[in-house]
């Protein structure tokens, strides 16, 4: 495994608790999916969708995914699903497949942590908001258009919501004073 897979991984463990490659195992396993078919309830490209199970990638970079992704888990972990009939699963993963990210109910994130905060960091968890909220491409541009207004809150958004976790540190020890 070369190194940028290995850190992708490794982030991959930070952010979402575990890799993202054994979270889709486990839905084409309990679905009986073909990994195209998954993408396509998540709204990925089935490239996409291996380039995140083999670690190529990292991030879900679309919060409509990730939103997508904890549905799907809630959904077929729930002990009900299995009494469903075919037809009624077949509805609910359409309806997965439909939803955006305004859909993801507080019982589905208890139920199912997207992304896992270390207590007492209160960087991650700033970061895990944000890269919840929006992806670092939406962070960065937002950024963008604050910077001639207001560089500080711009420097804050960039930093805090996408860069790195380090930078995202050095960044708070530097504005609050606590490390």
């Amino acid at each position: 495994m070369t190194d940028s897979y290995a850190r992708n991984l490794k982030l991959q463990l930070e952010w979402y608790g575990e890799p993202l490659g054994d979270r889709f195992r486990r839905l084409l396993g309990r679905l009986e999916l073909s990994q195209a078919q998954l993408a396509g309830i998540l709204g990925l490209s089935a490239p996409m969708l291996s380039q995140l199970m083999s670690g190529q990638r990292a991030k879900i970079s679309n919060p409509t995914v990730l939103t997508r992704l904890l549905q799907l888990e809630a959904t077929v972990n729930d002990p009900a699903w299995d009494s469903h009939s075919p037809a009624e699963q077949l509805r609910r993963l359409d309806e997965i497949r439909g939803a955006q990210r305004s859909t993801l109910t507080v019982d589905q994130v208890k139920e199912t942590p997207a992304t896992p905060v270390p207590a007492g960091d209160p960087v991650v968890a700033i970061q895990a908001l944000l890269r919840d909220v929006a992806s670092a491409g939406d962070i960065q541009g937002a950024s963008e258009l604050l910077e001639d207004r207001y560089p500080e809150l711009a420097e804050a958004l960039r930093v805090l919501g996408a860069g790195r976790t380090q930078d995202a540190r050095a960044y708070y020890t530097k504005i609050t004073g606590h490390g």
